[in-house]
């Protein structure tokens, strides 16, 4: 496969604009005085992304939904955005029926047409995402494709030759994007969501922006010639609120760096976008999109079923999924510069990630980082997990088949002395049951573990009748009808491994900036005593002083790792503690006397933030977090109070 993208000049540039049923899925060590998980916030829109105005259309039509006086303007709207186009209609004939109370998965294509054009434009953006609902795997994955992709391109049963896979969409419509997804990955397509841009602009600007924490300094004037010959951007570093046209142009932007960093930024965009409406969301703005969202989005689906229910269905899903269950996933081993290829495992290696998400990955990455005793940290490997496993469907030998899987996963599996204590007490178990016994600690965590490799499985709690076939197990597994023999993929484990930081200390990168940035802020400042090894202020804009908002005050800190071709990372220092990106910290931990609060992407450790009475202290990875977790934890403990002279 190769995908071709426009090389990552970087800093270098020769000009001066330098940086310028289903349900719908549409780095060193203290001493730890505490370690806590915060409890579960259910949150509104724990859904994500990138540039998935599909997805946000259903979750404006959620909130339309709930408020009952605005119920007929939901269903109408839910009829508008059904599929209505010869286009879409022909290619939702192609979807696949998605299986109840199984994973479903959806194509969403972004498709840049522009009114007078007379062909149908190309795709900008390509992505599938896939909702887990299963009790206790729920999850929502996403897999990212490169506009630029170049495969083999498909239209019905005709193949053609490679090209960029962005020009399916011009050779054959959402039909041509669609069978050519469905080549590429082998993966079984339930749902298809189109969004034309042009509606972008207007549907960020009537949400009311969305905070976004830029990483860089983005700016380009096009002003004719070779170099400037890209859309216009104006952005300066930190968090802040971008509106409609900044959006879509930070959204899209490339053109110094490649296409995998677009890819990252989109995801982040509407990463920010979840958070914002998690955090401040109501009626009233939504009434005031869904006009915008009906004339720019239409949503396929296999089959006759009622897409108004689906929606409901999904909405319920999205509404209640845990923070940090949702996963980006990306294709490695690109190669190249021009032209990027990668091998075919690569692409398959992104596909089983995308289908098996390690809902994990968080407390894996926190228990290398923490060692595994810190309280909070719960993650049980194979081989501390003992299984009873009993036969509920009557098929001779069932049980014996899922015991000889799990032991070749590294289980330790408990044999009965009694061979009929290896038959559950009737044999009508349509759907596995993962039982855990509550008795034991962590036997809940494991029996969702174990659940995960039969697919469909519940986990419940061991009931007393079960005991003593349990054999005191941790887990015990009851085999239903629908187990034929073999066990789904287990998810990769990436957690990264335990490795000493990359760091130097360095103060006065940015001591004497930050004194004479003192004057004009009304908080305590921060210096930062320890840097990444091989990173430096930003020669362009190394600090922002700058109001995020009416009232509140911030100074922001830009570095550039030199080893990476856009490894920007910064220290946001601010006096507003409410920012959506705050909400919701995965694990919050005191070290030596302070709190942190800890934001992970999957396994890796994405923002540090000190928290102290008259401020915030982020510590902000790469887009694509370079920084290792061992890395990104000492300069968080490196912040230390700006001295007085």
């Amino acid at each position: 496969m190769k995908t071709t993208i426009k090389r990552g000049i970087g800093r270098s540039a020769g000009a001066a604009n330098g940086n310028g049923h289903a349900v719908l899925p549409p780095a060193i060590i203290s001493p730890v005085r505490r370690y806590v998980q915060p409890p579960k916030r259910r949150s509104r829109w724990a859904l994500a992304g990138r540039f998935v105005l599909g997805l946000l259309a259903l979750v404006l039509l959620l909130v339309l939904g709930g408020a009952g006086g605005a119920y007929l303007y939901y269903h109408e709207s839910v009829v508008q955005v059904t599929a209505h186009s010869k286009d879409v209609k022909l290619a939702q004939k192609r979807l696949d029926l998605p299986k109840p109370n199984q994973p479903a998965i959806a194509l969403v294509v972004g498709y840049d047409h522009r009114h007078g054009d007379i062909d149908r434009g190309r795709s900008d953006t390509l992505m599938l995402l896939r909702a887990d609902p299963r009790q206790d795997v729920d999850s929502i994955s996403m897999l990212s494709i490169p506009r630029d992709l170049a495969v083999p391109l498909w239209c019905g049963q005709h193949q053609y030759l490679p090209d960029r896979i962005n020009n399916a969409y011009a050779l054959c419509g959402a039909k041509g994007t669609l069978d050519t997804m469905k080549h590429l990955t082998g993966l079984p397509i339930n749902y298809l969501v189109t969004v034309n841009f042009n509606g972008f602009i207007q549907i960020v600007d009537r949400v009311g922006g969305v905070w976004v924490d830029v990483d860089r300094r983005y700016y380009n004037k096009n002003v004719g010639t070779e170099s400037t010959n890209f859309s216009d951007i104006n952005l300066r570093p930190g968090y802040q609120l971008l509106k409609g046209r900044d959006a879509l142009s930070y959204v899209r932007y490339r053109h110094t760096d490649s296409d995998l960093f677009r890819l990252a930024r989109q995801q982040q965009f509407v990463k920010a976008l979840k958070e914002q409406v998690s955090s401040n969301f109501s009626v009233f703005k939504a009434l005031k999109v869904v006009g915008a969202i009906t004339h720019n989005v239409e949503i396929g689906h296999a089959g006759s079923g009622s897409l108004e229910n689906t929606i409901r269905r999904y909405a319920l899903f999205a509404y209640g999924l845990p923070s940090g269950h949702f996963f980006q996933t990306k294709i490695d081993d690109l190669q190249g510069i021009n032209e990027l290829s990668a091998p075919e495992s690569s692409i398959q290696s992104a596909v089983r990630d995308f289908q098996t998400p390690d809902i994990e990955a968080p407390q894996n990455a926190a228990a290398v980082a923490f060692g595994r005793k810190a309280a909070g940290v719960k993650t049980v490997p194979p081989s501390r997990i003992s299984i009873s496993v009993l036969n509920g469907n009557g098929v001779t030998g069932s049980a014996t088949s899922a015991a000889n899987e799990l032991a070749q996963r590294g289980y330790q599996i408990v044999y009965p002395a009694n061979a009929a204590d290896r038959n559950a007490p009737n044999f009508k178990y349509f759907h596995t049951i993962v039982y855990f016994d509550k008795r034991q600690a962590t036997s809940h965590v494991a029996a969702r573990k174990v659940a995960d490799l039969f697919g469909d499985a519940d986990v419940q709690r061991l009931p007393a009748s079960l005991r003593h076939k349990a054999q005191h197990a941790l887990v015990t597994v009851v085999v239903g009808s629908t187990f034929h023999g073999t066990l789904a993929p287990a998810p990769v484990d990436k957690t990264p491994k335990k490795q000493p930081p990359h760091i130097r200390s360095d103060p006065g990168q940015t001591l004497s900036m930050l004194r004479r940035a003192r004057r004009k802020v009304d908080f305590p400042l921060m210096v930062p005593h320890t840097l990444e090894d091989s990173s430096y202020a930003d020669r362009e804009l190394p600090i922002r002083v700058y109001a995020p908002k009416k009232g509140e005050r911030a100074v922001r800190l830009t570095f550039l790792d030199s080893m990476e071709i856009a490894g920007y990372w910064g220290i946001e220092e601010t006096s507003w503690d409410g920012a959506p990106a705050l909400q919701q910290p995965n694990f919050k931990h005191r070290i030596k006397g302070r709190e942190f609060d800890f934001y992970y992407d999957g396994p890796h450790l994405h923002m540090v933030v000190l928290k102290t009475p008259k401020a915030s202290y982020w510590v902000v990875n790469t887009l694509t977090d370079t920084l290792s977790n061992e890395t990104m934890i000492a300069i968080a403990k490196g912040l230390k109070p700006l001295p007085r002279r």
